[in-house]
């Protein structure tokens, strides 16, 4: 995805880690919800990872099936009713859980966009002359399938800007949660702003990688 090998080791390297966090805190929290999430964070964070360096081109399918189910999985929890203690509860956390929804369903276009970069081949071979042939040949109409993801860069821009303002958001949140750290316990304020700081740059990293798709 990116032709600088520094830019993509560094982006690796913090995907890794932001996705190691997340399976350190799956195996934490005592609700079964949030073990879900937090490893569905973490199995995104290594598809990413692996999107830039194209591996598993043949899951492909497979890997945009299970964020495809993770996005559904955070809506569920976004607009549950609030006798369901379990899942989202409040304003906050419901808009959180719709964030979450579009990180999963962004990673999954992401992936959907990378296919048609990676195979556009059958399209190509199908419009190649034939030797020897002395009239056109009329090409194949695009099915709707082509036809959908021949629009599906158009897409790129838009994200970009929506998850550099959320990057934008949650540093403002970062530096916001910071006052309180000089005159509170530091347990208090430290939680936040780790999860602050993670989700600013989880929504850097998908604006920039968007941004190479624009």
């Amino acid at each position: 995805m990116f032709n600088i090998p520094a830019i993509t080791w560094t982006l690796t390297a913090v995907l890794l880690l932001s996705g190691s966090y997340h399976l350190l805190q799956a195996t934490k929290p005592d609700q079964l919800t949030e073990r879900i999430n937090n490893s569905l964070h973490a199995l995104m964070n290594l598809l990413m990872a692996a999107m830039l360096w194209n591996l598993a081109p043949s899951t492909m399918l497979a890997q945009i099936a299970v964020l495809t189910g993770a996005a559904l999985w955070f809506i569920i929890q976004a607009v549950a009713r609030p006798e369901f203690k379990i899942l989202c509860t409040g304003s906050l956390s419901r808009l959180k859980c719709v964030y979450h929804s579009v990180s999963m369903a962004g990673a999954a276009l992401m992936i959907t966009m990378m296919t048609s970069h990676i195979t556009p081949g059958a399209g190509a071979a199908e419009a190649m002359p034939l030797p020897n042939t002395h009239h056109a040949m009329p090409h194949p109409a695009p099915t709707t399938a082509t036809a959908t993801l021949d629009h599906l860069p158009s897409l790129a821009a838009p994200l970009t800007i929506i998850f550099a303002t959320a990057a934008l958001i949650f540093i403002a949140l970062l530096l916001r949660t910071r006052k309180p750290a000089t005159t509170e316990p530091k347990k208090t304020a430290h939680s936040p702003r780790e999860q602050h700081s993670l989700e600013a740059l989880g929504a850097a990293i998908m604006a920039l990688m968007f941004a190479t798709m624009a």
